[in-house]
């Protein structure tokens, strides 16, 4: 493989995670960083080991050596900070959620395509080796047919007006925070986008949801519930049911071990990693730009908007509007 040049757009909180799983991961140069202030991009630079700091997106996407990029902006900006990067010819990883909605999501995966240029969205957890066994039972039908799927996720913090988290302007709730992570899960478990949708979202005293739970209705009697929150402590995890058994993945949201039972009994499967798991994604972009690949058959563009699609009729459902919706 190939020594790829890695920039960081946006040094946040969860930059120092994909950070730890980058220095972790052969042939992953710690290049640059770029951040609208030169002080945080130099304090991220110095922390990690990263070559240059820029004190703005486009001296970093200009920089002719730097061959992928990770946004890692707030929600709202990952728009722009994307096709930035993807019109200057830069591979980009987007955190999730990809982006706010529908309507943004098609406008950066266009822009990929039609630039030629490699994008996904960095759903971090499908790459765990974990996960990755999760998909290689069900692909040798270890539990039969599923039926069913439970997946959730969430945790009690007080309300803090002045945080992103809490922020209609910033994308804030439950739902894009922690229900993504349900949401692509049931995505990466039927392969395929829910027929009928029913859900419950609670708004809070700053407009966003701290709440959300939906029953998910697929073709051949399959279905899925769901429950985030923001405001409710509840365990993580995701439990599948299939005809012949049933896999159970406690913490999937950094998942290490898995407990599979079908006819041959139940068996306790481990998966440790190193650093944060963030690297296994930073692997997979790696793999695919080695071979040509201008997006990654793990984490597709077209499943990202139908994703994306499916959070925006949660929303509909709900009344929950983000500023950024009336822009198109």
């Amino acid at each position: 493989m190939a020594k790829y040049k890695w920039g960081i757009l946006g040094p946040g909180m969860i930059t120092h995670k994909f950070t730890a799983g980058l220095k972790v991961t052969p042939d992953a140069e710690l290049y640059a960083v770029g951040s609208r202030d030169l002080g945080r991009a130099e304090a991220f630079a110095k922390q990690h080991g990263f070559a240059k700091a820029y004190g703005s997106y486009q001296e970093l996407v200009e920089d002719k050596e730097l061959d992928i990029v990770y946004v890692a902006t707030p929600h709202p900006q990952h728009e722009e900070a994307a096709l930035l990067c993807l019109k200057h010819g830069k591979g980009v990883i987007c955190e999730k959620p990809f982006a706010v909605n529908t309507a943004q999501t098609r406008r950066m995966i266009d822009c990929a395509r039609s630039q030629g240029v490699f994008l996904m969205e960095a759903m971090w957890t499908r790459f765990l080796p974990a996960i990755c066994k999760v998909r290689e039972l069900l692909a040798e039908d270890a539990i039969g047919q599923v039926r069913h799927v439970y997946s959730g996720n969430g945790f009690r913090t007080e309300v803090r007006p002045e945080s992103r988290l809490f922020s209609l302007a910033y994308g804030g709730g439950a739902l894009l925070d922690m229900g993504i992570y349900n949401l692509s899960f049931c995505s990466m478990i039927f392969g395929k986008a829910p027929a009928r949708i029913q859900s419950q979202i609670s708004i809070g005293s700053t407009g966003v949801d701290e709440e959300c739970s939906a029953l998910f209705s697929y073709d051949e009697h399959q279905s899925a519930q769901l429950y985030t929150a923001i405001r409710v402590a509840n365990r993580h995890g995701a439990l599948i049911l299939g005809e012949k058994g049933s896999i159970y993945v406690p913490n999937f949201g950094g998942a290490s071990s898995l407990t599979l039972q079908n006819q041959e009994g139940t068996k306790e499967l481990e998966f440790p990693y190193e650093a944060t798991g963030y690297q296994f994604e930073a692997q997979e972009v790696m793999r695919c730009l080695d071979e040509g690949l201008k997006e990654s058959a793990v984490m597709p563009l077209d499943e990202t908007l139908a994703i994306i699609q499916t959070m925006d009729q949660i929303r509909k459902q709900n009344g929950l509007r983000y500023p950024c919706d009336e822009e198109g």
